[in-house]
């Protein structure tokens, strides 16, 4: 019960900030301190960034700005997402708030009421409406920008800074991030750029996550005190059953690397024990893994479950789900598969029947009914928001999932489990990072339903508990820019800021803030440095003669004897020539008036001091210099090649775009400087809508680092292989011309999946494509939206009409089943 005081308190609180006060009646649960300190600060007319774990409800922040908006009669409220996935999502549970007249959705394949007064959006959609000057934009008082830690994504980083940085400076910002350990140095950068930007930072779950290992069939604590996961100690039980299967594991581990020598060839390492063979240890114990099954019954008895196992493998978390099928577990009641079946029926009525059977569609919903489902890229977008659905609703009750699933999507869990504390990267098995575990293990524990969320780490042998122990302790880690200028980006300031207001703009990313910072700091080491050098040359002073001329010739002396003694095989004249000028320095060296002081080797050990200093600090100011401007530096390349392409004329103030520079404008993506420069040349003329199709999904295909070039095989034919030469010949002049102003340059065109979508636009049958593509029905619909994204640039830009319209009638045959099918 509340004293009179606190209520007091609290009715002077809601009387200073009424609006919060109402947002908060409405929520389901009492809004925390770091919510309403964010609401306040809204409420006062501030931006805010806001960085807390995963699941402490940060976005009620961001909700709460969407409920200011519509307090009035105009203004907009757009909310920005890095995934179509988790904007989906949002646009779902914001029409339910505010009525599906009032709120759109924008993802570049999918328009939906793009003129509502809230837009949910990709963070994509809102640089390019920036960059168009839309129109929608007026009015617009607020912005959300959710996962606002994805500025540090190297592929698609640098659009939260343009936005951040172009937005009118009437819009207020909000920025929503997971907790990352230099907040404030970013919050700094924001209220920089932005102006009026409070830092809020929380560290606290509103459930607590208890952390498990699982041994054998036992559930141990991680942490014997479980008072605070900052202060607590390994447990030692864990601790001796380390020490129990080390010598196992180090024996093992030895004889591996003594077989794998003699296999190889190589001189292998000593073999212990007097020369024999490795052996285990007689006091080594193996600890038996669970079998999947017997881990969900586990979970099932003590009440775990809903859970989420994190397997970093699509096909691994396939597999499991089959271990489960074939094991007989069923984790739903009747009533529940009925549910389920009825959902699943509706929700994808729209497909095909032989497209069901095609995408493995019955089996799918057998795992349904028994609660058990897989979630990762490879799955049909459409099955993936069936599965995330059918979890909320506490129907599906065990899901292996790929790291994807930890990036923000609302599906938390009681208990999350992680079989292994390693992935591979595409090049090597890595140990995952402690802000990867964070993220992981912040999906466990469900607000309002559990008392506490249960992270369990499964016993793999050598497991070391005190490195798991570190990854669980470090909650935080750095957010770093990846800003960099692109060509698309460059035209846009040039044309709306001139040049150099553009470069000044630039120089205001977080990226060059965060390299000033550091020029702060190597700036004061100078300062430091030179200090040191100033003492160091009053104590060589010497008043036989100038001491720091003296100590020149004996270094310049030493320097020329070791060379000559390290260059035996020279050449006899240039041995010659050298004793000669060392002749001459020992001679000068004598002759030198300090080279009689009594003091002269004290003076000598404060002359080696300053020049070992000097060096160094030479070192730090070239440092500086190369950090000092380098985004600038940057765009001054990028525009000098747009400049030798004539896609900008003129140089400082006078810089100016060409009409080619003026089509770059609206074409964005990894390749804007191709597509422009081979809509320019015509080198798709002549394309049928087919063959554009094709020709666009090389320009936008990654393939896997794993995947084999594949050469010409399977290109389509026709004009579409001349095409094909022609392009790649131009990224081959176009990356020596980026080479030449010392840019990175960009990968070759990929055209391992031209093949399956010549074949998909041409009106191909499924099952045939997902053969030719070799790739799982949600990767080649993300490829495939992918595309459709850049035939819908084409349809726009080019100014040859026959390429408009054959990338819309090329848009339109890609547009089909199961790439067009939306639960929207």
């Amino acid at each position: 019960m509340t004293s009179p005081a606190e209520r007091y308190a609290a009715a002077r609180e809601s009387a200073a900030h009424p609006a919060t006060a109402k947002f908060a009646t409405k929520q389901a649960f009492d809004l925390d301190p770091f919510q309403v300190e964010g609401c306040h600060a809204l409420e006062r007319g501030h931006s805010v960034l806001v960085a807390a774990p995963t699941g402490a409800g940060k976005t009620i922040v961001g909700e709460f700005a969407i409920h200011l908006a519509m307090q009035t009669p105009a203004d907009k409220a757009f909310y920005t997402t890095p995934m179509k996935a988790l904007s989906n999502q949002k646009f779902r549970e914001l029409v339910e708030v505010y009525g599906a007249e009032n709120v759109g959705l924008l993802t570049g394949d999918t328009n939906i009421n793009g003129n509502a007064r809230i837009v949910v959006m990709t963070t994509e959609v809102l640089r390019n409406m920036i960059y168009a000057d839309s129109a929608a934009l007026t009015d617009l008082r607020y912005v959300v920008m959710d996962e606002v830690h994805y500025l540090a994504d190297r592929f698609r980083g640098a659009v939260w800074e343009e936005v951040i940085i172009h937005l009118p400076q009437t819009v207020r910002l909000v920025a929503l991030s997971a907790t990352v350990s230099n907040a404030e140095e970013f919050g700094d950068w924001l209220d920089t750029v932005r102006g009026d930007t409070e830092v809020i930072v929380s560290e606290i779950r509103p459930v607590p996550l208890e952390q498990h290992v699982l041994v054998r069939d036992d559930l141990l604590p991680l942490f014997d005190d479980r008072a605070g996961v900052a202060t607590a100690a390994v447990n030692q039980e864990l601790m001796r059953i380390r020490s129990f299967t080390g010598s196992r594991h180090d024996s093992n581990r030895r004889a591996q690397q003594y077989n794998s020598g003699r296999h190889a060839g190589r001189q292998s390492p000593r073999p212990p024990r007097g020369g024999k063979r490795p052996v285990r240890a007689s006091n080594a114990q193996r600890i038996e893994r669970m079998d999947r099954p017997d881990v969900i019954q586990l979970l099932e008895r003590t009440n775990l479950l809903p859970a989420i196992f994190f397997i970093f493998s699509r096909v691994g978390c396939d597999a499991a789900v089959q271990q489960v099928r074939r094991s007989g577990i069923r984790l739903t009641s009747a009533e529940e598969r009925r549910e389920i079946r009825e959902y699943v029926e509706a929700s994808t009525r729209t497909l095909q029947d032989e497209d069901l059977g095609v995408l493995g569609y019955f089996e799918w919903l057998d795992n349904l009914e028994r609660g058990v489902a897989s979630h990762h890229a490879g799955l049909l977008p459409a099955f993936k928001e069936v599965v995330e659905e059918l979890y909320r609703r506490k129907l599906v009750k065990v899901v292996f999932a790929t790291e994807t699933l930890a990036l923000g999507i609302n599906m938390p869990a009681r208990t999350v489990v992680l079989e292994k504390m390693e992935k591979f990267n595409g090049e090597a098995r890595v140990a995952i990072t402690s802000g990867e575990y964070t993220q992981l293990t912040g999906r466990a524990g469900r607000r309002g339903i559990d008392v506490e969320g249960h992270a369990v780490v499964q016993w793999t042998e050598g497991m070391d508990p005190q490195a798991v122990a570190a990854l669980a302790s470090r909650r935080t880690y750095p957010l770093n820019s990846s800003f960099r200028p692109t060509y698309n980006m460059a035209v846009n300031l040039i044309d709306m800021f001139g040049r150099p207001r553009a470069r000044q703009i630039l120089e205001s990313s977080f990226a060059q803030f965060q390299a000033d910072r550091a020029v702060v700091g190597l700036a004061r080491q100078v300062r430091e440095a030179e200090e040191s050098l100033d003492g160091y040359v009053k104590a060589m002073t010497c008043e036989h003669g100038d001491f720091f001329e003296y100590a020149g010739i004996r270094r310049e002396l030493s320097d020329l004897e070791k060379k000559n003694r390290q260059d035996s095989h020279a050449p006899r004249a240039a041995r010659d020539k050298r004793m000669k000028k060392i002749q001459s320095l020992r001679t000068r060296m004598q002759r030198h008036g300090c080279h009689g002081c009594p003091d002269r080797e004290a003076h000598a050990r404060w002359a080696e001091r300053y020049w070992k200093l000097k060096r160094h600090t030479d070192r730090t100011r070239k440092q500086i210099e190369n950090r000092t401007g380098t985004v600038a530096r940057a765009f001054d390349r990028v525009v000098e090649v747009l400049a030798a392409l004539d896609y900008v004329t003129g140089t400082g103030d006078d810089t100016a775009l060409t009409e080619a520079g003026r089509t770059m404008r609206r074409i964005y993506g990894e390749r804007d400087l191709l597509v422009a420069e081979a809509l320019r040349q015509g080198l798709w003329k002549g394309l049928d809508a087919p063959s554009l199709a094709a020709m666009a999904c090389c320009l936008v295909y990654e393939p896997r680092r794993d995947e084999a070039n594949s050469g010409e095989r399977g290109l389509p034919r026709g004009a579409f292989r001349a095409a094909y030469e022609k392009t790649t010949t131009l990224w081959a002049e176009l990356d020596d011309l980026e080479q030449d102003h010392h840019l990175p340059g960009s990968e070759p065109l990929a055209a391992g999946l031209a093949g399956a979508m010549h074949a998909w636009a041409r009106g191909g049958m499924l099952d045939r494509v997902l053969v030719d593509a070799d790739m799982a029905a949600g990767d080649f619909v993300r490829w495939a939206k992918q595309t459709i994204d850049l035939l819908d640039q084409l349809s726009i830009v080019a100014e040859d009409l026959s390429i408009a319209r054959t990338a819309r009638q090329a848009l339109d045959g890609v547009r089909r089943g199961i790439v067009a099918y939306s639960t929207m």
